[in-house]
Parts: C-alpha cells; structure tokens; sequence
C-alpha cells in the first residue's frame, strides 16, 4: 500500500487483491534498503524520501517530484 504525504494512495497490492513480487534490484533505493533488513513475516512503515524514490523526476502523474512516499509493507517471502 503506498500513499503520499497527503494520503493520496498511489498503488495498492490490497486492494488489487495479490501481494506484489518483484525482484530486490526492481524496486526504488528506499525498498532495496528496507527489505534487506525484514524478516519473512515482519510488518512495516516505511517513510521514503524523494531521494531514496523517484527523485527530481516523479514517477506519472500521481508522484511528483520530490515526493516522500509511505509505504504499508508486509513480507511474505522470499523466493
């Protein structure tokens, strides 16, 4: 689940119904770093500055530059 500051949800595997799976090298610096410190099962907050995101450029239209991003992260497994 991520939102902005403002709670604006930008994605959301919950509501989609299906956990998200992705390469650790495929995700924003802010997840690489985060996840290599989770353990299976552990239930994070994550607070992820512009710079650990998507920077100066945004990402679309939801994410703006120099957005701070939150994330809802659950770690399920690792495969």
């Amino acid at each position: 689940h991520g939102t902005l500051i403002d709670g604006t949800v930008f994605d959301s595997s919950y509501e989609r119904g299906q956990p998200a799976e992705f390469p650790v090298g495929g995700v924003i610096k802010g997840w690489t770093e985060a996840l290599q410190l989770m353990q299976v099962g552990a239930k994070w907050r994550l607070y992820v500055p512009y710079q650990l995101a998507y920077g100066e450029q945004g990402a679309g239209a939801a994410i703006k530059p120099f957005s701070t991003l939150i994330f809802d992260v659950e770690l399920l497994d690792i495969l």
